[in-house]
């Protein structure tokens, strides 16, 4: 009788900045002073427009919204990692990121006031639609990888997903498909801790997400979500790899501080020490504290900004709600870039 292992794996964990604000600076990307406040303003703007937007909900101004309170660390760090190139499949709490990609905060706006015209980016770019349902977009970003391959580009795509997709058989058939074909792809989990009212321990009996790459025969790596420094390192070294056809997993560590969407109450399934515990982590204010020490923030700057992102903010919520209406004929011609006979036969007898 024979009996070896023939396999065997670890997970690496990834941690630059801590909550003091202090980082290992030999492991530290190399930022510029203008790529830290990039980093820094675009996770304050994302911050002060996804407060506005929850407010317009509760207004009856807007529907139901998913906010990345807590989680623009990863989001805005992730983006910036990418190049000119590169793809952002994003889903529906990638608020950061999109920012980062240069989406006009109204269009944003526009999008969960339910005008699905706000969809209908600007060719410049790389960004694919808002994906609602759970996980269905991860399939979506290994196919545009495939095409990439095909056409022998040297870019790559970012998909985003939650925790919750993790558990769906979309995200086992994407990651197969991907280690098959040795696709130019980056998958980033975020690890925010509830898919809905569901915790992470409820999803899978795996001690990391990271480690459900290691089946799909390429990389996993779990990164502290809420450091900066470490995500933006881990996804600059991952989107290389993935354009030398190894594709990437990256498991984000952080938390929703709020709810799940303004349809839900967190409150029914959350006990509030570990939301005060996680609100110690804050990205933000992490960030804040290096910059702080580097000589990179003051009082005087924040005031400028916070000045700044709300004249910018309640522009934009302006420029969203005076958007004329659509023309119901426009929901046939959204589909494809060019309609097809089938589309022009229902419009036609729509109109009619």
């Amino acid at each position: 009788m024979v009996e070896k292992v023939l396999a065997s794996f670890s997970i690496k964990y990834l941690q630059v900045l801590d909550e003091s604000g202090k980082a290992d600076e030999s492991l530290a990307p190399k930022l510029s002073e203008a790529d830290l406040r990039k980093m820094y303003e675009t996770m304050v703007l994302a911050r002060k427009l996804d407060d506005a937007i929850l407010k317009l909900q509760r207004e009856g101004r807007c529907g139901t919204y998913a906010s990345s309170l807590g989680q623009e660390g990863y989001q805005v760090a992730s983006a910036m990692a990418l190049d000119k190139g590169d793809y952002i499949v994003q889903y529906f709490r990638d608020l950061g990121a999109v920012l980062v990609q240069g989406l006009p905060p109204s269009m944003y706006i526009q999008y969960w006031m339910g005008d699905e015209r706000a969809q209908q980016y600007p060719k410049t770019l790389n960004l694919t639609p808002i994906s609602i349902p759970v996980s269905t977009q991860v399939p979506h970003a290994v196919g545009m990888a495939w095409a990439m391959k095909l056409k022998k580009q040297k870019s790559a795509v970012m998909v985003y997903l939650g925790d919750g997709a993790t558990s769906k058989g979309d995200f086992h058939e994407a990651l197969n498909f991907a280690g098959v074909f040795k696709l130019p792809v980056v998958f980033v989990i975020n690890n925010n801790k509830f898919a809905i009212s569901v915790p992470r321990s409820r999803q899978t009996a795996a001690q990391t997400l990271a480690q459900k790459a290691v089946a799909a025969g390429f990389e996993g790596i779990q990164v502290d979500g809420n450091d900066v420094f470490a995500v933006y390192r881990a996804c600059k070294e991952a989107l290389a790899k993935a354009r030398e056809g190894k594709p990437m997993l990256i498991e984000c560590d952080t938390y929703r501080m709020s709810d799940h969407t303004t349809a839900d109450d967190a409150t029914r399934y959350r006990p509030a020490e570990e939301l005060a515990a996680w609100r110690k982590r804050d990205p933000i204010e992490r960030l804040r504290k290096y910059m702080e020490g580097k000589g990179l923030w003051s009082q005087s700057y924040q005031q400028k900004l916070d000045a700044e992102f709300a004249a910018k903010v309640s522009q934009a919520i302006k420029s969203a709600e005076s958007a004329p209406p659509p023309k119901p004929e426009e929901m046939f011609l959204s589909m494809y870039a060019q309609p097809t006979a089938a589309l022009k036969e229902q419009m036609k007898d729509f109109k009619s």
